[in-house]
């Protein structure tokens, strides 16, 4: 969702952050099913977590889904928009398995905010790397790696580029079929003149650097994750990640396939 420049970014706005998590979030297609998945690849692979970290948190979605789906583990909530972890307190109501810290993961310097909390079982994102450039993404990647205990997972949740115009212009025309849907529930008499306008004029939509999903995936692989896959995806809403390896030095020093033919 976010990307720090030397203008300020839209996402520190209230009105931008409210607008999303009121006006936006419940329209995103397949969010029941994105989150689903996500539990389940968590559960499947890491069955008793211990410590999850959410980075771009927002108002906490991903992270609060597992801080209920697992009892014991201990959940760390980032972000850089204070109006959004305005948001994630509000939501978490004083757990005391959930700490929520200020970082901006535009820069390496994030990793100073979650310095003492050690490694992760499970590193998550929902739509906020995307905001980033290329070359941060990789980076960001290298970073989220490290910190990742031995085996730990990493899944994001993200919007990736689509691959053709026509692409593209499905998705817009599926997203607003949502938003449209989700307004009129409340108001049923939304025209969607209106929708389509707040849609293709979002003040954030300059902030979006999307990449696609297999170069993404390709990165994972180069930075050392194992397993990486796409385990979501419609149109250009793609929920994708792998593990670190158990034994990360092993992973390193091994031979290229070709190598041992």
């Amino acid at each position: 969702r976010h990307r720090m420049t030397e203008s300020k970014s839209q996402w520190q706005t209230e009105e931008l952050a409210t607008a999303f998590l009121q006006g936006v979030r419940g329209a995103i297609p397949g969010a029941d099913l994105q989150l689903e998945v996500m539990g389940k690849i968590v559960e499947l692979w890491i069955p008793r977590p211990s410590r999850i970290l959410d980075v771009g948190c927002g108002d906490g979605i991903v992270g609060r889904m597992l801080l209920e789906k697992f009892p014991s583990v201990r959940v760390t909530f980032t972000d850089f928009s204070d109006p959004m972890l305005a948001a994630v307190r509000a939501k978490l109501a004083n757990s005391s398995r959930a700490t929520v810290l200020k970082a901006d993961f535009s820069d390496p310097s994030w990793l100073d905010a979650v310095a003492d909390k050690g490694t992760f079982d499970v590193v998550v994102s929902g739509f906020a790397i995307h905001h980033q450039t290329d070359g941060r993404k990789k980076a960001l990647y290298a970073e989220i790696h490290g910190i990742l205990a031995p085996g730990g997972v990493f899944l994001n949740l993200e919007h990736v580029a689509s691959a053709t115009r026509a692409g593209e212009e499905l998705f817009d025309a599926l997203f607003v079929d949502h938003l449209i849907r989700f307004h009129k529930s409340a108001k049923p008499g939304t025209a969607r003149q209106e929708i389509e306008a707040t849609y293709y004029n979002r003040p954030d939509k300059k902030e979006n650097i999307l990449a696609p999903l297999d170069a993404q995936c390709e990165w994972l692989r180069q930075t050392g994750f194992q397993d990486v896959d796409c385990f979501f995806k419609v149109f250009e809403l793609a929920l994708f990640g792998g593990r670190k390896a158990s034994n990360p030095a092993l992973a390193r020093t091994k031979l290229p396939v070709v190598a041992r033919l």
